[in-house]
């Protein structure tokens, strides 16, 4: 069985061609991710042993996404089949300072209504090491929500190592909700991954602004939340937080800093181009749980991560399609973008 597992809901995405605006739209590209799924995706390319789970529809469109998931080598055995509908959601790519927008179509999709019953997680987990779930899960309704505290209760009974990303999406539930939900989960979870922003609105914790707008930038305001979260979840063993600064709807800055539990780190920092950013914090969260798998020091462990979040913007569809060896290379200093021969 799969080393790592992630859950959540994986979901049809249509996107007007190119950087087309919703009602431009004739026609729609097809593609299929999700927040865990699209980490499951990236650590399969990275060479893992990577599973994913959740509740998909029969029919041909939910067969379709399960394929999808195959074709990148994800272990789709513990997925459970059945429920009316896959989840849709709609991206507008945008551009110069027109920033993309997301319109969700997910509401009472096979996953949401899903019955926490139906799984059953000493299966799921036989042989796992490493869970990962996001705050996107919990957000899609009760049932969810408790599907997603057994799972982390179940893993954390076999000793597995659990990881998080808050990822708050406002479309989906209120901070309040978010709020409330995501600290009655943060006792399961051994590596945090984040943003400044998310601890801030989440959890009411408050930092110096580290908003990346040109090379020298100071992360001391990362530090500092570091320092506020451990002492009110002092079992952290590892603590991530990614940086972006904005420079237009095309162009951003970003980079991360890494609390390993010895010591605080941050990599350098990267300006980047976007051909598309969605999934890019998925990458990110798939090059940490890579590097701490394989025992990368934390310089190197941050380094790797933020150079799989950065080729990911390179990329179109919500998966990372980048290799291990293409990751080292830019986290090793190689973003020259020359042609391979």
């Amino acid at each position: 069985m799969a080393r790592i597992m992630a859950l959540g809901e994986i979901m049809l995405r249509l996107s007007p061609k190119g950087h087309r605006r919703f009602v431009q739209a004739g026609e729609f590209d097809v593609v299929y991710g999700g927040g865990e799924a699209n980490v499951a995706v990236g650590l399969s390319n990275f060479g893992m042993d990577a599973g994913f789970v959740s509740k998909i529809p029969q029919h041909e469109i939910g067969q379709a996404a399960v394929n999808e998931l195959r074709k990148n080598g994800v272990d789709t055995s513990r997925i459970i089949r059945g429920g009316a509908r896959l989840g849709i959601y709609f991206l507008e790519t945008g551009a110069a300072q027109r920033p993309s927008k997301v319109v969700y179509d997910r509401a009472n999709s096979a996953f949401a209504l899903a019955e926490p019953q139906e799984f059953d997680w000493d299966a799921v987990f036989d042989g796992c090491e490493w869970f990962h779930f996001s705050g996107i899960t919990p957000a899609l309704g009760k049932n969810a929500a408790q599907i997603c505290k057994d799972a982390c209760a179940a893993a954390k009974k076999k000793d597995i190592t659990v990881s998080c990303d808050l990822n708050y999406r406002k479309n989906l539930w209120t901070l309040e909700e978010a709020g409330e939900m995501m600290k009655s989960l943060m006792p399961y979870v051994d590596v945090l991954i984040a943003n400044q922003e998310q601890v801030k609105s989440l959890f009411g914790m408050e930092a110096a602004s580290a908003e990346i707008k040109e090379p020298n930038v100071d992360y001391s305001g990362c530090q500092s939340l570091c320092v506020q979260l451990r002492k009110t979840w002092p079992q952290l063993d590892k603590i991530v937080l990614s940086l972006r600064g904005s420079v237009s709807g095309d162009d951003n800055y970003f980079g991360a800093a890494y609390d390993d539990g010895t010591g605080f780190v941050h990599s350098r920092n990267h300006l980047i181009h976007m051909v598309d950013r969605v999934g890019s914090g998925d990458a990110f969260s798939a090059g940490i749980i890579y590097a701490i798998m394989n025992g990368y020091p934390a310089q190197e462990a941050i380094e790797f991560a933020v150079a799989s979040g950065v080729l990911k913007h390179s990329i179109e569809g919500d998966g990372s399609m980048e290799s291990a060896e293409e990751v080292k290379a830019l986290a090793g200093g190689d973003g020259s973008g020359k042609v391979q021969r």
